[in-house]
C-alpha cells in the first residue's frame, strides 16, 4: 500500500487514501468534496491553534514555514481563542448529513465531530487544560503540575523535534525560546486564576512540580539543554546563536520560571493532601467529563471501578497457574509477583551499568518482534524507532515509558522514551512487554499508519484506541510466540494487563470515591505486587490526568470483542492479518467509530 505523500502534504490525498480504506467504497460526490475541503481545512486551524503539532511531524515547511517560529499561547487569551474556534468548526461540522457522503469520508467526518465536540464539552468547563483536539489521551484541571507544562513540553520539541539545518531554522528557534517565556508566563496568569477558584494541586503534586521546576532553571543559562542543543547544532554556522539563546534564557525564561514558581509557591498554604477531582468546583462534571473524553464511551465511574475489579480477577487466574508452575504456591498473586520482582535473575544493575543494559535488552526485544511482524499484518510499515532516555530532569514526575511514531517525511524516527531515573524499577520479565506496547507493534508501529490517514486524522488521537491498541500491541507479541519459552515474560505481560486493570480501579476511586493517594499505591502493591517505585509516580498522574488511565483496559477489551465479533461472522473467512489490517488502518478513531470500521470489514470479507 502506498500514495504520494507529498499530496497528502498538499491536502489532495484525503480522497486517495480513503478509497483505499478497507471494507469502504469512495465516490467522489459533491457532498464528499465539501466535507474533504472542510476537514483540510480544520486541519490547518488545528496548525494555527497549536503549531507544536507540525513540529512533531516534521510538517513546519513550505507553506507552513512560518509554524517554526510559532508556540502555541498557554495564556488566558490563547484558551479563549481555542474555544471560540473549536465552537466555530463544530458548527460547521453539525451541519454535514453524513448520511449523503461515502463511508470513508462518513467516517472522517465522525471522527473529527466526535474530537471538536469533546473539546468543546471541555472548554466549556471552567478551568483546566483540554487537549482533545490534537491528543486525546490526557487532559488536566491543573494548567502547571508535575506533569503538565510548557518547561516539560517544549524543551523536548526543541532539543528533539525543532530541526536545524539553515540559520533562518536557528532564527525560527530563538523565536520558539522567547515565546516559551511568554508560555510560562501565561500559564502562571492561569495558576492564580485557578487558585482564586479553589482550584489548587494536591501538596505532593505541588512539591513535586516545584522540585521539577527548580532543576529547569538550575545551574549557568550556558549549561540549559535549551541553549547547548542549539550551540552545539549551530557551532559552524554564522550568527552566534549560542550567545544569542543564552540572553534569552537570561532575560526571559529564567525570569518567567521564577514568576511560575512564585505562583505555585504562593498556593502552598491553602494546599491539601486530598488528590480527587472530587475536591474541586464542579469536579464531579470535571471528571465525568475526562472519563468520557479518555474512553469515549459513555460509562459512569462505578460502572469502569466494577469493571476494572472484574478484569483484575480474570487476569489473576491465568497468572496463577503460571506462578504454580515456576514454583511460586504460596500467597496471593501479588504476594507471588512480589517476590518475584526479587529474583536476582531478572533484575538490572544500578547506576549507568544498569541503564546501559536495559537499552541494549531493549533493541535486541524490538529486533525480534520487528522480523515477526509479517505474521501479524498482510501491510506493513517501516517500524523506524529509537529507544531513547527521557531527560533526568523530567524523569521524576513523568509515567515510566511513553512512545510515537516519527516524522511523516521519515527523516525523524518514532521514540521510545524510557524513564530510567532508577533502574530497579525494570525486571526482564516486565521491558519486553514495555517494548511491544511503546513501540512494535504498539504506538510507534500504529502511529506510522496514521500517516496513510487525511491531515487531519494524522494530528488525531483517541485514548482508548491509542492505549487500547498498545495493549493489543502486547497480545500480539504473546500471540506471535514471544514467550514460549520465557515463561516468566509471559507473567510480565499478563501483570502488565493486570496492571491496566488497577488503573481502572484506582482511578475511579481516586476522583469518585474519595480514595487518598496512599490507598491508590496500596491497591497495586497488594493486588498486584507492583513496584512501590513506579507505582507511587503512576498514582501521582491519575490526580492531575483525570479518567486517562481508564482507557488503557476499555479500548483492548473491545478491541477483543470485535475481533470475537469478526470471527463468529466469518467463520473460515476470518483472516488474523486482515482483522489487524481494518484496525491501523481505519485509523485512530473513538471507540464508538471502531465498531462501524469492523463492520465495514466483515461486509468486504463477507462479499
Amino acid at each position: 500500500m502506498s500514495f504520494n505523500r507529498r499530496d497528502l502534504l498538499q491536502g489532495s490525498g484525503a480522497a486517495a487514501m480513503a478509497a483505499m480504506l478497507p471494507g469502504t467504497a469512495f465516490g467522489a460526490t459533491g457532498a464528499d468534496s465539501a466535507a474533504t475541503a472542510l476537514l483540510e481545512k480544520t486541519a490547518e486551524t488545528i496548525f494555527d491553534d497549536y503549531p507544536e503539532a507540525a513540529a512533531g511531524l516534521g510538517l513546519d515547511k513550505g507553506k507552513r514555514a512560518a509554524l517554526k517560529s510559532r508556540l502555541s499561547n498557554r495564556g488566558p487569551a490563547g484558551k479563549a481563542d481555542a474555544t471560540h474556534r473549536a465552537r466555530t468548526v463544530l458548527a460547521k461540522l453539525n451541519k454535514i448529513d453524513t448520511a449523503t457522503l461515502s463511508p470513508a469520508v462518513r467516517t472522517n467526518v465522525e471522527v473529527v465531530r466526535t474530537a471538536y465536540q469533546r473539546a468543546t464539552e471541555g472548554y466549556a468547563l471552567p478551568y483546566g487544560d483540554v487537549a482533545t483536539l490534537t491528543s486525546g489521551w490526557r487532559n488536566s484541571p491543573y494548567a502547571v503540575a508535575q506533569n503538565v507544562g510548557a518547561y516539560l513540553d517544549i524543551p523536548q520539541l526543541l532539543n528533539v523535534d525543532h530541526r536545524i539545518d539553515t540559520p533562518a531554522d536557528a532564527d525560527a528557534y530563538l523565536a520558539r525560546m522567547i515565546a516559551y517565556a511568554g508560555q510560562i508566563d501565561g500559564e502562571a496568569e492561569r495558576v492564580r486564576a485557578a487558585g482564586a477558584m479553589g482550584v489548587r494541586l494536591p501538596d505532593f503534586a505541588l512539591a513535586q512540580c516545584l522540585k521539577q521546576l527548580e532543576i529547569a532553571r538550575s545551574g549557568p543559562v550556558e549549561q540549559w539543554s535549551i541553549v547547548t542543543s542549539l550551540a552545539e547544532r549551530t557551532a559552524k554556522m554564522p550568527g552566534d546563536f549560542a550567545a544569542r539563546a543564552a540572553r534569552i534564557a537570561t532575560d526571559k525564561i529564567a525570569p518567567a520560571l521564577a514568576g511560575q514558581i512564585a505562583a505555585l509557591e504562593g498556593q502552598k498554604a491553602a494546599t491539601t493532601s486530598d488528590a480527587g477531582m472530587w475536591k474541586l468546583p464542579q469536579g464531579d462534571a470535571y471528571y465525568a467529563w475526562a472519563l468520557q473524553a479518555a474512553t469515549t464511551t459513555t460509562m459512569t465511574p462505578d460502572e469502569v471501578h466494577a469493571m476494572g475489579r472484574d478484569e483484575l480477577a480474570r487476569l489473576h487466574a491465568r497468572m496463577d497457574v503460571i506462578l504454580k508452575a515456576e514454583g511460586y504456591t504460596q500467597g496471593s498473586v501479588g504476594a507471588r509477583m512480589t517476590a518475584l520482582s526479587k529474583d536476582p535473575r531478572y533484575l538490572f544493575a544500578e547506576g549507568d551499568p544498569g541503564r546501559a543494559e536495559i537499552m541494549a535488552y531493549l533493541r535486541d526485544k524490538l529486533k525480534d518482534i520487528r522480523a515477526r511482524m509479517p505474521q501479524a499484518f498482510e501491510t506493513l510499515v517501516p517500524g523506524f524507532v529509537e529507544v531513547t532516555r527521557m531527560s533526568p530532569a523530567a524523569e521524576p514526575g513523568a509515567p515510566g515509558a511513553y512512545g510515537g511514531a516519527g516524522s511523516i517525511d521519515g527523516k525523524e524516527p518514532g521514540r521510545f522514551w524510557i524513564n530510567l531515573g532508577s533502574t530497579s524499577r525494570w525486571t526482564r520479565y516486565s521491558l519486553p512487554d514495555l517494548a511491544y506496547h511503546e513501540a512494535i507493534p504498539g504506538h510507534a508501529w500504529q502511529g506510522e499508519y496514521t500517516f496513510k490517514q487525511p491531515l487531519i486524522r494524522t494530528l488525531m488521537s483517541f485514548n482508548a484506541y491509542s492505549e487500547g491498541w498498545g495493549l493489543y500491541a502486547e497480545q500480539l507479541a504473546d500471540e506471535l510466540g514471544v514467550y514460549d519459552d520465557f515463561p516468566a515474560g509471559r507473567l510480565g505481560y499478563l501483570q502488565s494487563l493486570a496492571f491496566r486493570a488497577c488503573r481502572m480501579v484506582v482511578d475511579t476511586g481516586i476522583h469518585a470515591k474519595r480514595w487518598t493517594r496512599d490507598e491508590g499505591i496500596a491497591f497495586f502493591v497488594t493486588e498486584n505486587g507492583s513496584n512501590p517505585l513506579e507505582v507511587r509516580s503512576e498514582v501521582e498522574r491519575y490526580c492531575t490526568w483525570p479518567g486517562q488511565a481508564c482507557g488503557y483496559k476499555l479500548g483492548h477489551s473491545r478491541i477483543n470483542q470485535l475481533r470475537d465479533k469478526a470471527k463468529a461472522a466469518l467463520g473460515e473467512r476470518y483472516d488474523f492479518r486482515k482483522f489487524n489490517d481494518a484496525v491501523v488502518l481505519g485509523g485512530n478513531v473513538p471507540m464508538t467509530v471502531l465498531d462501524g470500521v469492523i463492520d465495514r470489514h466483515i461486509a468486504a470479507r463477507k462479499a
